[in-house]
């Protein structure tokens, strides 16, 4: 019998367990440590951010629903990792022995980097996680009543482009509802060379596609742009050239702002020697295991991925729901695969796959593979994103409350968008 340890509760970790289960069996004992008793749907954060979610309504909990499955769970998080002697130490003083772990915790949120941002310790909101949406939201019902200037972005070294710009969509889309949009100068501000860049360099005609949005919308925007701190009211960013020299200080006054943040590896991890990158972010091979530790993989946000390119200011690769899924199931087969004595061969796609939701319409974005050049690069706006983006969530839900393994992106999202199903190296 095989112990496994999954850390994270996450769209990673949750169908991490569930796949474990159903494709080993009940012969192993699955394991997930998150931080909190409650999965979320973290992908809805932007709509519960204005109101058009609640918490109740994009969340669930964790324990109840991998009871079912024969899964346990830990919710205090972990507290160390002894990476040589195989265990975990969670926050409430739990030892986990384990003979594979599986890294599925996303990341930990680096507002420290830039002075003044983040919820609670500076000026700024966040939809990174569901606690700060519900922040935003309490902070947005304040702004309406007494509406002003808004700032919307991401700063340098950010991965996650994608929430930034729904979220810039999706509130012009609320404002207009509210018929106070005329009230609201709204400027987008990101590290990114050029709107559209999404840390992908681009996704066929993102740039032009979402530089006419931006424009319809009359959202003025500022790239190669460094947010050098954020204080009450206002963001100060310096704008540079191709070359990264600075241009211009831009001083943003603001009633309301959501700056998504750079990201790193959480302590826990990265504080295990020879796993991590300097940001703390896993390193793995083309199987998603640690060359150093073999016994150990890593799924998602948490997963080491250099840049696509070279820019200006810093940008990193984002890692989309797709990857995610794609990572988890190469991981389980190779666990699978080695537990029958066979060699683990199974290898990730990584591509991304992207649906940004903007209120009453949406833009989805495909490069196959994520790193150029790609056999698959489109990009699409119109309303019926929206409406996959919609459908998607209650899909991804109903598989996290029946526990089922289900690829998500797969059976549904390709197919939707009428590209040919993907297949995993070694099927």
């Amino acid at each position: 019998m095989a112990r496994i340890v999954v850390l994270g509760a996450g769209l990673g970790g949750m169908a991490a367990g569930y796949e474990l289960r159903e494709t080993l069996g009940h012969g192993h004992a699955i394991s997930v440590v998150g931080l909190g008793d409650r999965f979320s749907f973290t992908p809805s954060n932007p709509w519960l951010a204005v109101g058009w979610r609640t918490p109740e309504a994009i969340t669930l909990p964790a324990a109840e629903y991998l009871a079912r499955k024969d899964i346990a769970f830990h919710a205090s998080g972990a507290q160390r990792i002894d990476a040589d002697a195989r265990q975990v130490h969670t926050g409430a003083g739990e030892v986990l022995d384990y003979d594979y772990l599986l890294i599925c915790t996303g990341p930990k949120l680096a507002f420290d980097e830039v002075p003044g941002t983040g919820p609670d310790a500076g000026h700024t909101q966040s939809v990174c996680t569901t606690p700060h949406a519900q922040h935003a939201w309490e902070a947005y019902q304040a702004f309406v009543q007494n509406p002003g200037p808004i700032v919307i972005g991401a700063v340098q070294g950010a991965s996650c482009f994608g929430p930034a710009y729904e979220f810039a969509m999706i509130l012009d889309a609320d404002l207009r509802k509210r018929k106070i949009r005329d009230k609201v100068p709204m400027t987008f501000v990101t590290s990114e060379p050029y709107i559209g860049h999404m840390g992908l360099g681009g996704v066929g005609d993102s740039k032009g596609l979402m530089e006419s949005e931006m424009r319809q919308r009359h959202i003025r925007w500022i790239t190669n742009a460094k947010v050098q701190e954020v204080r009450p009211g206002e963001v100060v960013a310096v704008e540079h050239d191709e070359q990264g020299q600075p241009l211009k200080e831009h001083v943003l006054p603001f009633k309301y702002s959501m700056l998504l943040p750079a990201f790193k590896g959480v302590d826990a991890v990265a504080a295990v020697e020879g796993l991590c990158n300097p940001r703390g972010f896993v390193i793995v091979d083309k199987h998603q295991r640690s060359p150093k530790f073999p016994q150990i993989f890593a799924a998602g946000v948490c997963v080491a991925i250099p840049p696509v390119e070279p820019t200006p200011i810093a940008t990193g690769a984002p890692k989309t729901g797709f990857m995610i899924e794609s990572m988890v199931t190469t991981i389980v087969r190779n666990i699978q695969a080695e537990l029958q004595g066979k060699p683990a061969t199974y290898e990730g796609t990584w591509n991304a796959v992207c649906l940004a939701d903007m209120g009453d319409t949406g833009a989805a974005f495909v490069a196959l593979p994520q790193i150029p050049p790609r056999n698959v690069t489109w990009t699409r706006i119109g309303k019926w994103v929206h409406v996959a983006k919609v459908a998607f969530e209650k899909y991804f839900l109903f598989k996290m409350r029946n526990g089922t393994s289900e690829p998500v992106y797969e059976k549904y999202l390709l197919g939707l968008l009428g590209i040919e199903r993907l297949k995993h190296n070694g099927k």
